[in-house]
C-alpha cells in the first residue's frame, strides 16, 4: 500500500511538468492548428542548454530557468514565420505541409545534437538532487516536488495571462475564430507569433527540470514529443483545461506501469488508455474549451 500510494504521488508531482510543456503545446495549437513534431526536441535542447550554462558558470541550473524561457521564446518568435509561410503559400495542402516542416526541424535538432554531444547520457545536478521531504509518511524527492511547485506556478501565470490580460484575451479569440478576431482589429498573424514564442519558451524551460529529475541525451525529445501528443489528444484538442488533467493522468499512468508492469510498456498502454478516451468521448476528456 505504501509503495502504491509513493507511486501515485510520484506520478502527480512529475505530471505537473508535462501539464506545462502540454499549455504551451495545446495553446500552440488552438493558434495555429498545427502539431508541432518537434516539441520534445525543445526539451531536449532546453536540458542540454541548461546542462552546459551550470557547467561553464558552476551555477545550478534551475538558476536558469528565466534565461531559458527568454531564450527559448526568441527562437520560436524567430521561427514562427518561416512555418506560417509554410501554412500560407500552401492553402490547399497546409496542414500536410506545416506537419512536414516541424518534422524536418525535429529531425534537423536531434541529428544536430547527435553531432555535437553524441550519444552518452549527462545529469543535471541541483541543489535539490538527492534531497526528500516526507508526505504523508512518504519520502518524495525534492526534485519533484520542486518540479510540481514550478508547474503550478507557471501554469496559473499562463492562466492569469490568458483570462486577466489584453493580450490574452487577443489570444482566445484568435483560437476560437480567426475571422471573427480579424474583424475585430486583431493581428492574428502577430499573435500567432507570440503564441508560438510562449509555447517554445515554456518547452525550453521545462526542459531543465526534466533534465535534472531524467538523465538527458540528444534521442530524449521522441519520448516528450509522444506524451504532448497524447495530453493534447486525451484532454481535447485546444482545451487547456483538458491538458491539465490529462497531464495528472499522464504521470499516474506513467508512473504506476513503470513500478508495477515496466517501462517499456508505458507507450503501449499510454496508447491503449488513449483509445479508450477517444472511444468513449471523441472530443476528449474536457472537449474543447478555453
Amino acid at each position: 500500500m505504501e509503495l502504491l500510494l509513493q507511486t501515485l504521488i510520484n506520478g502527480l508531482l512529475i505530471g505537473g511538468i508535462y501539464i506545462t510543456i502540454a499549455a504551451g503545446f495545446t495553446l500552440a495549437f488552438g493558434v495555429l492548428h498545427v502539431i508541432d513534431f518537434a516539441v520534445g526536441e525543445w526539451v531536449m535542447l532546453g536540458a542540454f542548454t541548461a546542462f552546459w550554462l551550470s557547467y561553464f558558470t558552476h551555477l545550478d541550473p534551475l538558476l536558469f530557468l528565466p534565461v531559458l524561457f527568454v531564450f527559448f521564446f526568441a527562437v520560436g518568435y524567430l521561427l514562427q514565420p518561416a512555418l506560417q509561410r509554410v501554412i500560407t503559400n500552401m492553402r490547399s495542402n497546409a496542414l500536410l505541409m506545416a506537419l512536414a516542416f516541424t518534422f524536418g526541424i525535429s529531425v534537423l535538432l536531434r541529428g544536430g545534437a547527435l553531432t555535437v554531444w553524441g550519444f552518452n547520457d549527462r545529469n543535471l545536478t541541483t541543489w535539490l538532487s538527492g534531497q526528500s521531504i516526507s508526505i504523508l509518511g512518504i519520502s518524495i524527492p525534492a526534485l519533484r516536488f520542486g518540479a510540481l511547485i514550478f508547474a503550478a506556478v507557471t501554469t496559473v501565470l499562463f492562466i492569469w495571462f490568458l483570462y486577466k490580460t489584453k493580450l490574452g484575451l487577443a489570444v482566445r479569440a484568435a483560437a476560437e475564430r480567426q475571422d471573427v478576431a480579424g474583424l475585430m482589429g486583431i493581428d492574428s498573424t502577430k499573435i500567432a507569433r507570440i503564441v508560438f514564442a510562449i509555447y517554445t519558451g515554456l518547452t525550453g524551460m521545462s526542459g531543465a527540470f526534466i533534465g535534472a529529475i531524467f538523465s538527458i541525451n540528444a534521442e530524449m525529445g521522441i519520448r516528450y514529443t509522444i506524451f504532448a501528443f497524447f495530453v493534447v489528444v486525451a484532454g481535447g484538442l485546444g482545451s487547456i483545461q483538458g491538458a491539465i488533467v490529462a497531464g495528472i493522468l499522464l504521470g499516474i499512468i506513467n508512473s504506476l506501469v513503470s513500478v508495477y508492469i515496466g517501462g517499456q510498456y508505458v507507450f503501449l498502454i499510454l496508447f491503449l488508455v488513449l483509445y479508450l478516451i477517444l472511444l468513449a468521448l471523441p472530443k476528449g476528456l474536457l472537449g474543447k474549451g478555453w
